[in-house]
């Protein structure tokens, strides 16, 4: 068994994307710019935005943090994204997710600018990444597949059992996977209501679990040799830690790793590469890569 260390990898993937906005701005280009709009003091949320800010200074970004409090307006939030749009100076940007229940989620993605919208939700960029044109794709499933091709594991032909169905995850790691240039596998999507599930988690060579139940895979739904990545993060009570909390996986990995040929560990799997996806995304909305 192999741990897929994503710490260690998204830690190479930014000093390399460092070293290309060196020779950007020696050349005279601008240092991309990424902003992100925080609502609210969800305690995940705080995270993930301070951890954001750090990799913006480990790549050698400029960033910029909005803050606003949980009872913002929608109409004023809107304003805030008009405004990102509309800012010569911000090459990408996101708001973070979830937002307060009396603001229309979907409403906010669609009103950012689809050649800003570095984390890939907005219906253009999703479209594109579904017919394979360049775009910017959702950071975690951008981040798994670049794991995967990383270290080298065999994704063409394989059987890949995707565990969950929501547009962060579930549905774009499906599209990606099943895609020639990504993962050329055989991708069978289950959920909830899936019959057999753990019949079709056996017969799979490659499982990714971002079904959001803490050790929902178990032993006896993994076959020998398969390729495990875990993209749940939950957070558990955990009286040991002065968080109070531990995140926990989708997998129950001390049961499930002996049988793994590769497993993501939670932390330090997936979550990484999620930001180094992002960072990715903000190179790319700086160069003008796939929009001009």
């Amino acid at each position: 068994m192999e741990l897929i260390d994503g710490k260690a990898t998204a830690t190479a993937i930014k000093a390399e994307i460092a070293e290309e906005v060196k020779q950007i701005m020696a050349a005279g280009g601008k240092q991309p710019h990424l902003a992100a709009v925080l609502v609210g003091h969800d305690g995940g949320s705080e995270t993930y935005v301070k951890n954001k800010v750090l990799a913006c200074e480990a790549c050698g970004f400029k960033s910029t943090l909005i803050r606003y409090e949980a009872d913002i307006t929608e109409e004023e939030l809107l304003k805030c994204v008009d405004n990102l749009n509309n800012d010569p100076d911000v090459d990408g940007f996101i708001v973070q997710l979830p937002l307060p229940k009396h603001i229309n989620e979907q409403k906010i993605i669609e009103a950012i600018d689809y050649r800003k919208d570095v984390d890939g939700f907005h219906p253009i960029n999703v479209g594109r990444m579904a017919i394979g044109l360049p775009c910017f794709i959702s950071a975690t499933p951008l981040g798994i597949v670049t794991l995967l091709k990383r270290y080298g594991i065999e994704t063409s032909g394989k059987k890949c059992v995707v565990l969950g169905r929501s547009n962060i995850v579930g549905k774009p790691m499906s599209q990606l996977m099943v895609q020639k240039q990504y993962g050329d596998a055989t991708v069978t999507v289950c959920h909830s209501h899936s019959k057999d599930l753990k019949k079709e988690c056996r017969e799979a060579d490659i499982i990714i679990a971002a079904i959001g139940q803490p050790d929902f895979v178990t032993a006896d739904m993994v076959k020998d040799g398969a390729v495990i990545v875990d993209v749940g993060t939950t957070r558990v009570p955990d009286a040991t830690r002065k968080s109070g909390f531990r995140l926990n996986g989708d997998v129950k990995f001390d049961e499930v790793a002996p049988k793994c040929s590769f497993i993501t560990p939670v932390p330090g799997g997936v979550g990484p590469m999620t930001i180094c996806s992002l960072m990715k995304n903000t190179l790319a909305a700086g160069k003008k890569e796939y929009y001009s």
